[in-house]
């Protein structure tokens, strides 16, 4: 039996799929960038592969004597300086992974993909694998690097290549090595999260999401996508939770998603340091929710219940702080954030007329 090869190892999800990969006994290779820190792993045994997705050569290297490929990595960020980053990552290193993979001759590739390739659902609506990409409207490039890396997994596997696309949600959990997937917990324990806007999300458990890779991995149909998701939350109602299970203070100003996203532009332009950039204002703002019925039912895919999720994640990004869980923070930029996203609802009734 051939190694299975993961790439992201070293990140939320990939850690946690690691694990979930050694419990089942493979035979783990992991394709690693000479900077990347596995301290968190060394309770594994794996074999290291010195390499980036967007270096073919390492990557060919990486495929000998593959069964298996999980495609996990990835770039998230929605900042304006990580754009063509993201691009490269998500675009350029998953085109690479998926040929090589196909050149190699490889059994299976489980690609991990986003919701954000699906799009969000219409306003207090959910979606399905089956929904249409209309997302490219909204101009962000994390969403539409997505979409294009799941139109080059379904172009490869076009030529043979036997690739499973998984759809996480909104992931959540412990053990997060890099902090980046925990931001939203942090920032809001951390009391630096001043104002909101009507938007939703799906939550999942990472751990629940390493388990439904390996579930693709067993079960999923070739050129198929399966979302993985669990419970879909207002941000009204995802900030009560956190709030009832930290003891910290729900933020107190709420915002329709246009004028706050006019409001982060305005305050870019300004030269104001936000913790915010325009894209996640936009993002946030709409409704990234969903339903799982086709992974329950073709994948036997369970997730757990959203409280332990959330009280994991609270219980784990608290004792990760400190100390250091802030008093509300960038006190006059919430004010001015908040004066310029009232001048661009202003602005927004005057060119409505």
């Amino acid at each position: 039996m051939g190694a299975t090869l993961v790439t992201g190892g070293t990140g939320f999800i990939g850690s946690h799929l690691a694990r979930a990969l050694a419990d089942r006994g493979d035979d783990l290779r992991l394709l690693l960038r000479r900077s990347s820190k596995t301290g968190h792993l060394d309770d594994l045994e794996f074999e290291r592969r010195t390499g980036d997705v967007t270096d073919r050569r390492a990557v060919r290297r990486a495929m000998e004597g593959v069964d298996r490929v999980f495609h996990v990595a990835g770039r998230t960020s929605l900042r304006d300086r990580d754009r063509e980053a993201v691009f490269d990552v998500n675009v350029k290193g998953s085109r690479m992974v998926f040929e090589e993979a196909l050149a190699a001759g490889v059994e299976r590739v489980v690609f991990t993909s986003s919701v954000a390739a699906i799009g969000p659902a219409k306003s207090g609506g959910t979606a399905t694998e089956a929904q249409e990409f209309r997302a490219g409207r909204l101009g962000i490039t994390y969403i539409n690097s997505k979409h294009e890396a799941e139109v080059e997994a379904l172009r490869t596997a076009a030529k043979g290549l036997p690739v499973v696309i998984v759809n996480p949600t909104f992931v959540l959990g412990p053990d997060d090595p890099k902090g980046t997937s925990m931001t939203l917990v942090r920032r809001f324990l951390q009391r630096r999260i001043p104002i909101y806007v009507d938007g939703a999300l799906n939550i999942v458990d990472v751990r629940d999401v390493a388990k439904g890779h390996v579930l693709a991995d067993e079960k999923g149909e070739v050129a198929e996508r399966y979302i993985l998701g669990g419970r879909n939350f207002t941000l009204d109602r995802l900030f009560a939770d956190l709030s009832r299970i930290s003891g910290v203070a729900a933020p107190e100003l709420r915002l329709p998603g246009g004028p706050a996203a006019q409001g982060a532009r305005l305050a870019a332009l300004a030269r104001l340091s936000l913790p915010v950039s325009t894209d996640e204002v936009k993002s946030a703002s709409q409704w990234w929710t969903y339903r799982n019925t086709k992974a329950k039912r073709e994948l036997g895919f369970r997730p757990r219940p959203h409280e332990e999720t959330l009280e994991d994640a609270v219980r784990w990004q608290m004792d990760d702080l400190g100390h250091d869980l802030g008093n509300g923070g960038w006190g006059p930029q919430r004010v001015l954030l908040g004066a310029a996203a009232r001048a661009g609802q202003a602005a927004e009734r005057l060119i409505g007329r």
